[in-house]
């Protein structure tokens, strides 16, 4: 699934969905002042432990999940790690829970497989460390269960698991109740991800999920409005925010080439073509069907305000989107570029645009003095040697 059409919540907001499962949870409460953790750790008792509520992996290695052995420590710790920048982004808000003493660590998550069409259901008894390093070092230690959609998780797929990972029997009960719990909270959020890691075995031989993580399908959340409300816009990318909200569908890279694209396996020929002539795409962009020249206009925008962009790239196909309107969009936002108040970079574009008035669209393009190719193949090439300054208009 591309990273457009997912939902990333906290840590705290996944817990929340978890309790309302079945699932066990340490108690604990959101602060976003130093002064709130003191209040929620007096309140709790102590120790507890400050975790810092950012959407980024390496919260633990940043120095952004502490322990605090009472109130005092908590709200200094609370004061050190608010505003703190983990993977780039700024930690607003501390989660403060019940510290656990941990006598095990499992992983257990909820993934869905491509490949079987269904829902998996993956245990490891090696947990809090990413699944991915345990597959890397420990593939035999990884337990799944392909799930059936219609008759969904059974009690003998439960059982497997838990023998699998080497949890003793005495705790087959509650690991039950965690695995079904989780399922039901994966199915019924739109969930394309739901993971606890780690799930521990606490000295008193309990099973608490310590850490909580979800990612919910963007095209579901239509039905799930307190789900959507839930949507961090201070931590999403500026670029991604903004065509979010104009419907677009679009994907930062690492490239220097801009692809604005009207479908997704067009937008991947597009990249796969931009690699094969030696270039590098800067994006992933789909305007999807229909697009007129506003969508256009947002697209290219979104596009240029990228500064690692060197060349742009249209690759439009026409059917139910007009080339001539995708043409006039291209101009309209070129003019506006050069005449708006806030100034864009310029660099060279090169238009591939076919099918529906495709002559028409030619003819607007060329007025403009616009690159043009017939062939994706020339289009890509011309893109890449514009962005490497190889190609003058």
């Amino acid at each position: 699934m591309r990273e457009e059409n997912r939902l990333k919540i906290h840590e705290y907001q996944a817990k929340r969905i978890f309790e309302r499962y079945g699932i066990p949870i340490p108690k604990g409460q959101v602060a976003t002042t130093p002064g709130e953790a003191w209040r929620i750790a007096k309140e709790l008792g102590e120790p507890v432990a400050v975790k810092a509520q950012v959407l980024a992996g390496g919260r633990g290695k940043a120095g952004g999940v502490r322990i605090a052995r009472d109130a005092d420590e908590a709200e200094q710790l609370a004061k050190s790690i608010l505003g703190m920048e983990i993977g780039g982004l700024s930690v607003k808000r501390v989660l403060v829970d019940e510290a656990v003493d941990i006598a095990r660590e499992i992983y257990l998550g909820l993934v869905i497989d491509r490949g079987a069409r269904r829902v998996v259901m993956m245990a490891s008894g090696e947990g809090g460390i990413e699944i991915e390093e345990i597959a890397r070092r420990w593939p035999e230690k990884i337990i799944t269960q392909p799930i059936d959609p219609f008759i969904g998780l059974r009690d003998y797929q439960i059982r497997a698991t838990a023998k699998g990972i080497g949890l003793s029997a005495e705790h087959l009960s509650a690991f039950s109740t965690t695995a079904q719990g989780l399922y039901n909270a994966f199915v019924d959020s739109d969930a394309s991800l739901a993971e606890i890691n780690p799930l521990v075995v606490t000295a008193d031989n309990k099973l608490i999920a310590l850490d909580a993580k979800m990612v919910l399908d963007d095209n579901a959340l239509f039905r799930h409005r307190y789900l959507a409300d839930m949507r961090d816009v201070d931590e999403e990318n500026p670029a991604e925010r903004a065509a979010r909200v104009e419907g677009l569908s679009y994907v930062k890279l690492d490239g220097e080439v801009g692809c604005m694209v009207n479908g997704a396996g067009l937008a991947m020929a597009t990249m796969d073509m931009t690699r094969l002539y030696g270039g590098s795409p800067a994006n992933f962009l789909d305007i999807g069907g229909g697009a007129r020249a506003e969508k256009v206009k947002a697209a290219l925008r979104i596009i240029l305000s990228d500064p690692n962009v060197k060349s742009v790239l249209f690759n439009i196909f026409g059917g139910i989107t007009r080339c001539d309107e995708v043409a006039r969009g291209i101009v309209e936002a070129l003019r506006e570029l050069e005449t708006g108040s806030q100034p864009m970079p310029t660099v060279p574009m090169v238009a591939r645009l076919v099918g529906t008035n495709e002559a028409e669209a030619r003819q607007i393009l060329a007025e403009a003095n616009l690159i043009t190719a017939t062939t994706l193949a020339e289009a890509a090439e011309k893109a890449v040697k514009a962005a490497r300054g190889e190609l003058v208009v």
